[in-house]
């Protein structure tokens, strides 16, 4: 059965709630505090287990109390974490997140053991990668790393997934060559567009033009608004995947969750784009009504049991 092999970040996220969002100079009180397990890579590596796919994480923590809490929270999500290294000379990712009541929220990452993983991890990460399998990729670490994987999964036959979050600034980690799939939210869409001189017309006409421009099956995905995907090349009109209904409480890990299913859907064969894709916007729907980060990832029952596919539509 093909895996998926997740290499990315892993933090520590301490979840603030807030009245309102400071303004420069300004205090606010929170009512609460939490510190829970999370990290894009660390998420992602979650919703493609609970999204019945096979799944390792390639990652650095540091030896500290936040680095075992993630180990902890991805064991038992049933990731494995044998090529998650543990570096005694830097402190485990955090993320500190600021939720107001309506479910917004603002974060600010310290990278930590994140900005100290290597190529040598990588290489030693995806060792077992087959033809097949998917390696799935975000930017929460060193671009140079996020390259490297690409290359070397391609290399081995696998379906390279990137989630060009957060917004790259450069393009040196972008190599389309190495790319199959390419997700994005519509900021980082429009980050991607300009880095390779693709106009920038709104979606769907973006996704076709980042499908098309660089041979990559292109998911745009708009929150409330659901999410657009064109095929590799763009030759076939957008696919349109409305959002399913729900009163946000927390939207830390939506598109973490959107991506992980989609990656387990791709690692499970599955050759119905718009029933993947469903599967994914139902996962990230019911993550937006509950707190936290891995915490807030739903099983595949639950996703199963939200709606069907039979709504979607093209958009020309």
């Amino acid at each position: 059965m093909p895996s998926v092999h997740v290499v990315g970040s892993l933090n520590a996220d301490q979840l603030l709630e807030v009245p309102a969002f400071p303004g420069p100079g300004e205090t606010v009180l929170g009512s609460g505090m939490r510190i829970t397990a999370g990290g894009k890579g660390g998420n992602q590596a979650v919703a493609a287990a609970r999204g019945g796919a096979r799944t390792t994480m390639v990652g650095a923590v540091g030896d500290d109390a936040h680095g075992r809490l993630v180990r902890e929270a991805l064991a038992g999500a049933g990731v494995c974490t044998a090529s998650v290294r543990t570096d005694p000379g830097a402190h485990t990712g955090l993320a500190v997140v600021m939720l107001e009541p309506r479910g917004d929220n603002r974060i600010v990452v310290t990278p930590g053991a994140n900005a100290r993983l290597t190529e040598a991890d990588v290489e030693a990460g995806l060792a077992a990668v087959e033809p097949g399998d998917v390696v799935l990729l975000q930017l929460e670490v060193p671009p140079v790393v996020v390259a490297h994987a690409a290359r070397l999964a391609g290399a081995r036959g696998a379906t390279v997934v990137l989630n060009a979050a957060p917004a790259p600034s450069d393009a040196h980690c972008l190599d389309p060559d190495d790319l199959d799939v390419l997700v994005v939210n519509d900021p980082e869409a429009q980050a991607v567009a300009r880095l390779f001189g693709i106009d920038e017309p709104a979606a769907p006409d973006r996704v076709l033009a980042l499908a098309r421009a660089l041979d990559v099956l292109a998911v745009c995905t708009m929150g409330a608004q659901g999410a657009y995907a064109a095929p590799a090349g763009g030759r076939q009109p957008a696919l349109y995947v409305p959002a399913v209904p729900a009163v946000p409480v927390d939207t830390t890990a939506a598109g973490d969750t959107f991506t992980g299913y989609l990656a387990a859907a791709l690692a499970g064969g599955a050759d119905d784009l718009p029933t993947a894709l469903d599967r994914a916007a139902a996962a990230a729907a019911l993550a937006v009504t509950r707190r936290g980060a891995m915490a807030s990832i739903p099983e595949l029952g639950e996703v199963l049991r939200t709606r069907h596919p039979s709504h979607l539509t093209t958009k020309e």
